[in-house]
């Protein structure tokens, strides 16, 4: 699995012009899921980024985690993180996972993060979505389950 992380001061994300899910502090999580991803790649992901100390405390660090702060997270599958660039012009997305499996194992880890006590908005499963947020700090970080 692969995840990239965005610290939020707010985010929504529509399908059709319709908001779907919405946030205000908290984490965007763009979702990509791979063939060989499993429950254990899940879990490992969700505690991660639960326990992820990238808020500023009182002295302005970053020692706060997205639940020691109340933060939400916003959650949006994303394909596309397992696209190929290296051969053609074209992306090759060989690497992601097919929908029937990739879909339950997102739901899985969706359902792992509000199990850890967070707030959890999605959009919406291989749906075309517009996702919109005020990128905090700038801080942007690449999870991934099984680094290379």
């Amino acid at each position: 699995m692969k995840v990239v992380l965005q610290r939020s001061k707010e985010a929504r994300v529509t399908v059709e012009g319709a908001a779907v899910g919405r946030i205000e502090h908290g984490l965007v999580l763009l979702v990509g899921i791979a063939h060989e991803d499993t429950e254990a790649d899940a879990k490992y992901l969700a505690d991660k980024i639960a326990g992820l100390r990238i808020f500023e405390d009182e002295d302005g660090k970053m020692n706060r985690s997205v639940l020691e702060t109340g933060g939400q997270i916003l959650s949006v599958s994303q394909f596309t993180l397992y696209g190929d660039c290296r051969k053609g012009r074209r992306p090759n997305f060989m690497g992601a996972a097919r929908p029937e499996h990739a879909e339950p194992l997102y739901e899985r880890f969706n359902g792992m993060l509000r199990e850890l006590g967070l707030t959890v908005e999605t959009g919406r499963f291989g749906a075309m979505m517009d996702v919109s947020l005020v990128n905090d700090g700038p801080v942007t970080l690449i999870l991934e389950s099984n680094p290379a």
